[in-house]
């Protein structure tokens, strides 16, 4: 069998036919989504971080429902570790169903807002909000502080922060979201057989690139060029981490709306636990300076952060309300997605795709290698 090797191409004779599609250009693209996994940097926000006491406590936390205030379920009720800290239905369920998709908490680590509206600007925060939401774990500063104090887990807790009695209740919820979140941080997808797909590229080692199959990179050009897909979903998680409104509807019922960003919004300026907060840990307040200067526009009315697109085929239903049942139908809704639902005083990046049946089938197969194969 004979091999000879072209600038982007791989052929091999006989009946057995491999090659890499990509253009030089697209291969400089496809670069720029790795390399996997990155380099975890402790928060300088939360002086547990990488404590692996921490992430240990953090770990037996979340799983207990000892942070329910009438101990129903746990944080991990919702984001199951066997459904990639998501779950199958469409919307959350905590004491009653709410409004939003459950999201995946992988990949957390180091992001700059969090949530679907963005109502935190960091781990700690976002970790800490659904332990004393009434709607989800219900506990108040008071009875988590008594529920830690009464549990087994009180020789841990003080081991790392002091004794919980001499502390305020405030402090007490504060130190367990921080290590909740430690342990959060920890969480990553693996890497996955895009992954080996684009590091080949990197080192020119073409012959191990065209391995990856011919519809997944027929995807993965339709998602570099006309998809124009990597606008929103760029970088190594695929993700801007940004908010935008993708075409779904953010009306609840005839009377009510999700307010999306703008309501996070109002929710992240009137927060204490920010970045730029007393709670904070880091004296230099690194980061704080985008909630300093973020501002509210009308136009953040229905617009959600854009998810990471990291280990996407294990995490179904899609969208902030869960009405996407599988990647099928995501490419069907960019596809035809109706240009009256965007708002008419935000951007204007998304047109209809019109995109072939082959068109669709290749897309999907691109996002599908971005999962750990079973």
């Amino acid at each position: 069998m004979k091999l000879w090797v072209t600038a982007a191409s791989i052929v091999l004779t006989g009946a057995v036919r491999a090659e890499v599609l990509l253009s030089e250009d697209e291969i400089q693209k496809t670069l720029s989504f790795g390399p996997w996994p990155p380099i975890v940097q402790s928060d300088p926000s939360n002086r547990v971080s990488r404590d692996s006491r921490a992430i240990t406590l953090g770990a037996a936390l979340f799983n207990d429902p000892v942070l329910s205030v009438d101990g129903a379920f746990s944080c991990a009720s919702c984001h199951d570790p066997e459904q990639a800290f998501a779950t199958s239905e469409a919307q959350a369920l905590g004491r009653v169903l709410l409004d939003r998709n459950t999201p995946s908490l992988r990949n957390l680590a180091g992001l700059r807002w969090y949530g679907w509206g963005g109502k935190s600007d960091n781990l700690w925060a976002a970790s800490l909000h659904p332990i004393i939401e009434e709607q989800e774990l219900a506990h108040s500063k008071e009875s988590l502080k008594t529920a830690i104090s009464e549990s087994s887990y009180v020789s841990d807790y003080e081991t790392i922060f002091g004794s919980i009695q001499v502390q305020e209740p405030e402090l007490v919820l504060v130190n367990t979201a921080k290590t909740i979140s430690a342990y959060l941080e920890t969480l990553g997808t693996e890497r996955t057989q895009f992954d080996d797909f684009r590091d080949a590229l990197e080192r020119r080692d073409l012959a191990a690139a065209a391995n990856y199959p011919a519809a997944a990179q027929r995807g993965l050009q339709l998602f570099l060029g006309r998809g124009n897909c990597v606008l929103c979903h760029n970088g190594p998680r695929f993700s801007n981490n940004e908010f935008h409104d993708a075409g779904v509807p953010y009306f609840l019922n005839e009377t009510e709306v999700d307010e999306g960003r703008f309501g996070g919004l109002n929710f992240l300026l009137s927060s204490a636990y920010t970045l730029d907060g007393d709670w904070s840990d880091d004296p230099d307040k690194k980061g704080a300076w985008a909630v300093r200067s973020v501002r509210r526009s009308h136009s953040d009315f229905g617009t959600f952060r854009t998810p990471s697109l990291r280990g996407v085929a294990e995490t179904a239903p899609y969208m902030h309300d869960g009405s996407l049942i599988d990647l099928d139908a995501v490419i069907r809704h960019y596809s035809k997605i109706d240009a009256e639902r965007l708002h008419a005083d935000g951007e204007a990046i998304l047109s209809a795709l019109n995109l072939s049946e082959r068109e669709i089938a290749d897309l999907v197969a691109f996002l599908a290698t971005l999962s750990k194969v079973p």
